[in-house]
């Protein structure tokens, strides 16, 4: 530790903020958030630390300041400098993750699509589909089930779609707002957890036409059945409510840490992303970088909730997030971050055993 190292952690305050570590050449290695500046700082200059938190170190030739009012404060002023820095030992996430919606969107004649961008509309979004393959069977789906216009406006003449039945058929007949209306608060209610009843009710209809001798129809309406058993109830959470929430867990091995988020949305497990860091500070403080950067880079992906590991400051990174923190203590959502974290160290422990995981990158 230099002469000039030693005399500034001397004057540093016992406040909240945030410090920059550089290196030689005054580049910003490393970007930090302290509750009290004074007892973080000096903490990487005494005592013994892993061997990734030691090389960090070793580079550090100065390092700088800012005090801030409150702890949330420097919540966000540290994801602010991170953004605007890069710097090489911050866990620093990639900012291109666009996951697709189904949209509704706001027209006189609307249409069901599929889009990457949200917007401020008045168009109806539902997602994100980590798996874009879902998204397009949803929407095939939807299609079959509740048609809105499939073909241009400029359209003269009844379209392909409007004579299999998968238009509402603008391009043939007068379409009054009403109806737009009905089918659209049909789609919503389908998302919010109408899919079952719908399955439920397309059953009847099957043994009806059944009973009827009508087999074609009972095959279609067989047909749009196992469509939504596929799409919709497949990865079902069992007892769990229609809250779009993630469940976060994390596992930390080697110097190595690995955070694994599920998207549930409508009460789906849709998919999962991983993410692998080495770690130079501690634990906590790469989860709560993650965090970060993952929710407020992707504003896309902000869910109701998060189910996750208690952690340390959980008031101050809820009020960062604006999202509510749960720490379940029993039943299904218990067991839902128990798997997370049982996910992220078998993830781990596969990194772990293939060589060159450090040119591996930070994104599984």
């Amino acid at each position: 530790m230099n002469q000039a190292i030693r005399d500034k952690l001397s004057l540093l305050p016992k406040q909240p903020g945030c410090y920059l570590m550089e290196d030689h050449r005054g580049t910003v290695i490393y970007v930090g958030k302290a509750k009290i500046l004074k007892r973080r700082v000096r903490s990487y200059f005494i005592g013994k630390h892993n061997p990734k938190t030691e090389k960090l170190v070793s580079q550090i030739a100065n390092f700088t300041f800012i005090v801030t009012a409150s702890d949330v404060d420097a919540l966000i002023l540290e994801n602010n400098l991170i953004k605007n820095y890069h710097p090489k030992y911050n866990i620093l996430l990639k900012d291109d993750k666009s996951y697709p919606y189904i949209k509704i969107t706001d027209e006189r004649h609307p249409r069901l699509i599929i889009t990457r961008q949200v917007s401020k509309d008045k168009g109806r979004y539902f997602g994100p589909f980590p798996n874009v393959s879902a998204a397009n069977e949803t929407k095939a789906l939807l299609d079959r089930l509740y048609p809105l216009r499939r073909c241009p406006l400029s359209a003269q003449r009844p379209c392909l779609y409007y004579q299999i039945g998968r238009c509402i058929g603008c391009c043939a007949r007068e379409v009054s707002e009403e109806e737009y209306r009905q089918v659209t608060r049909k789609i919503v209610h389908f998302f919010n957890g109408g899919f079952r009843a719908v399955a439920r009710k397309l059953k009847e209809q099957m043994r009806e036409a059944s009973d009827r001798l009508d087999f074609e129809k009972a095959q279609e309406l067989h047909d749009l059945i196992s469509c939504i058993e596929a799409t919709m109830d497949k990865q079902s959470i069992n007892n769990l409510d229609f809250v779009d929430r993630d469940v976060l867990g994390y596992a930390l091995q080697e110097g190595w840490l690995c955070v694994q988020v599920f998207h549930i949305r409508c009460g789906k497990l849709m998919q999962r992303a991983a993410s692998f860091f080495p770690v130079y500070a501690e634990p906590e403080t790469s989860i709560r970088a993650y965090l970060g950067q993952f929710y407020l880079g992707n504003h896309q992906i902000k869910p109701k909730e998060i189910l996750m590991p208690e952690l340390d400051d959980e008031k101050t990174i809820q009020e960062f997030l604006g999202i509510r923190l749960i720490h379940p203590k029993r039943g299904t959502k218990k067991n839902l971050v128990q798997m997370a974290c049982q996910n992220a160290r078998v993830a781990l422990q596969n990194k772990l055993s293939l060589s060159g995981l450090e040119s591996t990158g930070n994104k599984d």
